[in-house]
């Protein structure tokens, strides 16, 4: 599967042409070109890098190994978001540790001109494909980017929603990952030391001070990390704490109120 997708990268064809045309020829070009992408999947280099782009909530950005590669599963934070910015007549959203940006474009996508959209970043690198994306999808003017360590430059200012898929994987976790991951994705947005919950213990309360009363917080989360975070959310005054599972009824995002 990967082969094939590479393969129709460079033809610029969907698959319905290459079953119809598997005869056909291709020049000397692109058979070399496509030999080399092979060859770096084979090391391990995920497609979504050696293509540079990926497909997030039906939207295409670009991606390098300065970001985390979006996952199907923080659709469903982004599921969330917009359901809760629904609550809002102008909804107030950050979204901390943007990364490629996925999140905040893909909420600015769905709530049309509503949302008042910060992204944030400590990641020079990250910020750059970020702004990129969202001039590529149309959506610059609708997000302000920041630079800096978690909510750290936004000296006061208050929001209706917070969301973040920050990094939460132990550094356990290292040697038994896929070589996709363990070799390519940059580990300062993966990694959050023992057991993977180092960004949420300073980014819960940060948030929570944040937030309007009634405000909400959404959280990707890692497995079998739901309960340590319900109790980080409980002592930093949240309430109204829920989880939903991704499509394994693995419980992936936590949502809370401030009150």
């Amino acid at each position: 599967m990967d082969a094939e997708s590479l393969l129709l990268h460079l033809l610029r064809r969907n698959k319905a042409w290459l079953i119809a045309h598997g005869n056909k020829e291709v020049s000397t070009a692109i058979v070399e070109k496509y030999a080399k992408f092979v060859e770096r999947r084979r090391k391990g280099e995920p497609v979504q890098y050696i293509l540079r782009e990926v497909e997030f909530f039906g939207i295409t950005l670009a991606v390098t190994p300065r970001v985390l590669i979006p996952r199907p599963e923080t659709e469903h934070l982004v599921e969330k978001v917009i359901e809760l910015s629904r609550l809002f007549a102008r909804p107030r959203i950050l979204d901390v540790g943007t990364g490629s940006g996925a999140i905040a474009i893909a909420v600015a996508h769905d709530t049309s001109s509503r949302a008042a959209i910060t992204a944030i970043d400590f990641s020079k690198a990250a910020l750059r494909i970020a702004r990129f994306n969202a001039v590529r999808t149309g959506f610059a003017h609708r997000i302000r980017f920041l630079d800096g360590d978690l909510l750290a430059p936004l000296a006061g200012e208050q929001f209706d929603i917070v969301v973040s898929n920050p990094p939460y994987v132990p550094n356990s976790d290292h040697a038994s990952m896929a070589v996709e991951v363990r070799e390519f994705e940059p580990a300062l947005a993966l990694f959050a030391g023992d057991d993977g919950l180092d960004i949420y213990r300073r980014l819960i309360p940060a948030a929570h001070a944040a937030l309007v009363p009634g405000g909400f917080i959404a959280l990707e989360i890692g497995y079998g990390q739901a309960r340590a975070v319900e109790g980080l959310l409980a002592a930093a005054g949240f309430s109204q704490i829920e989880f939903i599972p991704d499509l394994q009824d693995i419980a992936r995002v936590a949502c809370a109120q401030r009150a």
